[in-house]
């Protein structure tokens, strides 16, 4: 996926410019070597937990990475222009490659924010899924647009319909999918602080 390609070599290049090795990014983020030289070699996209924690390490928004140009003034995201070229696939597990939600961006083109806005695709869970939780700072608010999700939250298992949402804490542990072997479609705006 090009954007996929976009996303490592902004990651390398931030690197770069401000002088930090790969391994001085892994022992800061908590990441292995490893998952941050696949990512900036593109081999793997990661979940959204280990781009928020390479951009803490980097100071930057985790918008950085997404970002196609640098708008001060409002952006509108018109409807139906969450084209395949903004699509963002995120894995939960990159050594499988499972892809379970492609990512639209809504607000891209904006800078300095510290939201990060985003309709999202969710295929549904099958039996055999396993469900690789995340936790990262910040917070996130998540819409039910279509079909319905299950949030894995700490202990806790919460089923939502079309036009319920949630507010969370992003560092408890948590895993989104779709409930009932069905697809859905959210509106899921994700705040982390940098």
């Amino acid at each position: 996926m090009k954007t996929n390609k976009i996303i490592g070599e902004k990651i390398k290049n931030i690197r770069e410019a401000k002088e930090l090795t790969v391994e001085e990014v892994a022992g800061r983020s908590g990441l292995l070597v490893e998952e941050i030289e696949r990512i900036e070699d593109n081999i793997d996209f990661p979940s959204l937990s280990p781009l928020i924690k390479i951009a803490r390490v980097l100071g930057v928004a985790i918008g950085t990475f997404l970002d196609d140009q640098k708008e001060l003034g409002p952006v509108i995201s018109r409807a139906g222009s969450a084209v395949e070229s903004k699509r963002i696939g995120f894995t939960n597990n990159a050594q499988t490659d499972r892809k379970h939600m492609d990512y639209y961006a809504l607000s891209q083109n904006k800078s300095g924010r510290h939201m990060e806005p985003f309709m999202i695709d969710v295929t549904p869970a099958t039996a055999e899924d396993e469900f690789k939780v995340s936790s990262h700072e910040g917070e996130e608010f998540i819409y039910v647009v279509e079909g319905e999700i299950e949030i894995i939250y700490g202990k806790e298992t919460y089923k939502l319909s079309k036009g319920d949402s949630i507010y969370y804490d992003s560092i408890v542990s948590h895993h989104v999918h779709g409930a009932d072997k069905q697809s859905a479609k959210i509106l899921a705006v994700i705040y982390t602080p940098y």
